[in-house]
């Protein structure tokens, strides 16, 4: 008689790999949901800070490291699932799938340690609400922050990409705004353009433009 232990492995990898990916996609779409919490409450940090609000600075900066803390924990998972979505091979035994995640978890945690605290997210949050009261100076502990620069860097407002948190230099395309003067990956700025997540403002400063942010104000073939 023929043996069925093929197909059966087959078919089980077929769903398990089909699994991964629909929480994969569905993890990304959280974490997603969680940057859209970071810059509400960006906003309303700007706002209070404009209304002398300070006694509530605080308590929504320690709400951004929750929410930092989380996002991390979200892509710990996402590259988790989708590491085992792709290398997973079901064997003759039942597989500790809980185990499996743990272990994979833990490696992707050591490899990559927690910045909480140098998070671009965090920072974004500290300088939109320095720049209320003190737009174009340097935030406290920055004067003596990249001394030694090269020319093309001279010339970028923005190291990262506010939204995607990758190095200016490092983005597939990226485009500045003409208004703000940001470098933004494309497909994350037109992204966040079309939701209306901006509400007409610069992600960074939270400082509305002089003209409404829309894809027209942007900059394409940058030169970094």
């Amino acid at each position: 008689m023929a043996s069925t232990s093929a197909p059966r492995n087959t078919a089980a990898y077929g769903r398990i790999a089909t699994t991964a990916s629909t929480l994969y996609s569905d993890n990304q779409t959280l974490i997603g949901e969680i940057r859209k919490a970071t810059i509400m409450m960006k906003d309303i940090a700007v706002d209070c800070e404009r209304d002398n609000k300070s006694d509530l600075m605080k308590e929504l900066e320690d709400g951004i490291l929750e929410l930092v803390n989380a996002s991390d924990d979200c892509t710990h998972l996402s590259n988790a699932i989708k590491s085992i979505g792709d290398e997973y091979q079901p064997g003759d035994g039942l597989t500790n799938f809980s185990k499996l995640f743990d272990d994979k978890i833990q490696r992707l945690k050591a490899n990559s340690p927690s910045i909480s605290q140098n998070h671009p997210w965090l920072r974004q949050f500290r300088e939109a609400i320095w720049n209320v009261h003190h737009t174009g100076q340097p935030m406290p502990g920055e004067e003596q922050e990249d001394i030694v620069m090269t020319s093309t860097q001279c010339n970028l407002l923005n190291m990262l990409c506010p939204l995607t948190g990758k190095p200016v230099t490092e983005l597939a395309d990226p485009v500045r705004s003409m208004d703000c003067k940001h470098i933004y990956e494309k497909k994350a700025i037109m992204r966040h353009i079309s939701t209306r997540v901006l509400q007409g403002g610069c992600p960074v400063s939270g400082i509305s433009p002089t003209f409404p942010f829309t894809k027209s104000m942007l900059v394409s073939h940058l030169i970094i």
